[in-house]
């Protein structure tokens, strides 16, 4: 037997509760992978919250993405970087019930885990770096572009820094007054939020924005981007959905409406431990907690206030 958490009603962080799962074992193309941390996301809570309905059958198995060892492997166990074999270390997005000890997924969602990476930054690598690879490769973001970030000291934003600054791009990030310096410590020029940011904005960058990615999904955030670039088509947004396609810019993810990248975003995993491996991406990882602990942890996401990944270790 091993452990999950899942959703067991509706609503908030209280609904989550560790059950025992039978184990069973790979068929064909699969593998089982003792879960050593996962990453714990916005979207896990909205699963359960009701903002997608309440249709979704309980209990829900929560958790897309995570970090471990290969404990078994069926036929045919080829993940994207070829053959799986027992005792590798992993990265697994996207799956199904990453918030357990073991889990039993198609080899087609694991990648090998950077040696020099923790798990627990592993776990937190996928979600946001796929988003934010996603979003730069669609405004066509690269060598000798500049580009504003929105929300760039937040999980996303992070990852869009520092994978815009390894395109060759220059970016200039929005930050609170507190978290200036995390965006400057990955290779962006901070600005602060707020009342006059598109002129604070045009100051650092005389010579135009070419690109805007928003996080954020303030009004804020869509009308500087409007204002200061003027190719609508290298506008995203991953939060502003409505906003968005009333504005013509392009809306990312999961959505009414959005375009999911689904095909990029999983190209993106090779690039990511690639970069990871080659010492040009990081990722911070604000706290960590028990399964047991999981409400606490989706408390805790739920605020917005968190600098970098919030992991749970089994």
């Amino acid at each position: 037997m091993s452990r999950a958490v899942v959703a067991v009603a509706f609503g908030g962080p209280e609904a989550l509760a560790v059950i025992d799962v039978e184990d069973s074992l790979p068929g064909p193309g699969q593998i089982a992978v003792d879960i050593r941390a996962a990453g714990v996301n916005p979207v896990d809570a909205k699963l359960y919250s009701g903002v997608f309905g309440t249709g979704a059958s309980l209990p829900i198995a929560l958790g897309m993405e995570a970090a471990g060892v290969v404990t078994a492997v069926g036929d045919d166990a080829v993940g994207p970087r070829g053959v799986i074999s027992v005792g590798d270390e992993v990265v697994l997005y996207r799956i199904n019930g990453a918030y357990a000890d073991r889990v039993v997924v198609d080899a087609s969602a694991a990648v090998p885990k950077p040696p020099t990476m923790s798990f627990e930054k592993a776990a937190g690598l996928m979600l946001t770096g796929s988003t934010a690879s996603h979003a730069l490769t669609v405004t066509g973001v690269g060598r000798g572009a500049t580009v504003l970030i929105h929300g760039a000291s937040g999980g996303v934003g992070q990852m869009a820094v520092q994978l815009a600054v390894a395109r060759g791009a220059r970016v200039i990030g929005t930050a609170g007054a507190g978290r200036q310096d995390v965006v400057r410590a990955l290779g962006g020029e901070p600005v602060v939020y707020g009342d006059g940011l598109a002129e604070r904005v045009a100051a650092l960058a005389p010579d135009g924005i070419d690109a805007a990615i928003d996080n954020v999904g303030t009004d804020e955030a869509i009308d500087v981007s409007l204002q200061l670039v003027s190719d609508r088509s290298r506008i995203a947004t991953i939060a502003a959905f409505a906003r968005g396609a009333k504005e013509g810019i392009k809306v990312l993810g999961g959505g009414p409406g959005a375009d999911p990248g689904t095909e990029l975003r999983n190209a993106a995993r090779l690039e990511l431990v690639d970069l990871v491996a080659a010492g040009g991406l990081t990722v911070t990882v604000a706290a960590t907690y028990s399964l047991a602990d999981a409400a606490a942890a989706h408390t805790a996401i739920l605020t917005g206030h968190t600098t970098g990944k919030i992991v749970l270790v089994p």
